[in-house]
């Protein structure tokens, strides 16, 4: 049993962040069926008298999953932008990004049915991943609209899959308005809340703000708080006198293909915040050729 344990404890340390955010997702699940009853105390309400005396629901409805394949899709999208959002940015940055698309998605659906409740059927609950997926997913096709993505037998652009999601999920709020009792118009309303969350985080970011860092200092300190302390802080300061390890002569040899690749390392090993001003300029500049 120890050798079975240690071995679960081994792999789950190999995991990122948003694989371990899976796993939590898949262990929930199986929590669900095991008790044999909805966690419906962790549901996120509509009405905000209700959410008032569940302030936490913002933040747990995004590990609720009832049906397995709303999971199974919620989870193989989220493993798959992971990836690539991964090969980009720190992984503090994903977690913001996450949670806060999240909040964002369940205060859209708390507004809209708090605001029009002859519009949308009252007394609902809101649940699953997906607002929480939105974010990154748009996070990254405005962050870098011209990426390409290998569809099949061709490319796409990365803004036409973010514009046809919007719509997609627009059309699925009126769908479900002019269908209440089949339709899921407060899951599409999450879903538009983070992908907004998503692309006001991407715009402001290329211009080298980073709204998601108060988010990051108050999970910082919460987490904290529960951490013994390990000693002195250190201060890290940024090598200005280097690019991604070179020196800024041989960084100026490179194609711009390779300078992108050296920056992009960078971020892999050290996060988007290790970069200097000069170094986020020039992949600012990039992303919009």
């Amino acid at each position: 049993m120890t050798s079975l344990s240690q071995d679960i404890k081994d792999k789950l340390s190999r995991l990122n962040v948003l694989e371990k955010i899976i796993a939590i997702n898949a262990v929930v699940f199986v929590l669900g069926l095991l008790l044999k009853s909805n966690l419906g105390w962790f549901e996120l309400p509509s009405d905000f008298s209700d959410f008032i005396v569940k302030p936490w629901t913002i933040m747990t409805y995004a590990f609720l999953h009832y049906d397995f394949w709303h999971l199974f899709f919620n989870m193989l999208w989220l493993y798959f932008i992971g990836r690539m959002f991964l090969n980009l940015f720190s992984p503090k940055m994903a977690l913001n990004i996450y949670f806060l698309g999240a909040m964002a998605g369940g205060l859209l659906y708390m507004l809209c049915y708090t605001m029009f409740p002859n519009v949308f059927q009252a007394n609902s609950r809101l649940l699953g991943a997906s607002a929480a997926v939105r974010a990154l997913l748009i996070f990254l096709c405005a962050y870098m609209p011209n990426q390409e993505l290998r569809f099949f037998t061709f490319n796409l652009k990365l803004w036409y899959v973010g514009v046809a999601i919007v719509i997609i999920d627009i059309i699925g709020v009126f769908s479900g308005i002019n269908n209440p009792t089949g339709g899921n118009s407060g899951g599409y309303l999450a879903h538009l809340g983070g992908g907004i969350l998503g692309y006001f985080y991407a715009k402001q970011l290329l211009k080298g703000q980073d709204i998601g860092r108060g988010f990051e200092s108050i999970m910082d300190a919460t987490f904290n708080m529960f951490k013994a302390k390990k000693g002195p802080l250190k201060t890290v300061h940024k090598n200005k006198s280097k690019v991604g390890g070179y020196t800024k002569s041989d960084f100026k040899e490179f194609n711009n293909q390779k300078k992108i690749d050296v920056i992009l390392d960078k971020i892999s090993k050290s996060g988007y915040d290790s970069l200097t001003a000069e170094e986020k300029e020039f992949l600012f500049r990039a992303g919009k050729k």
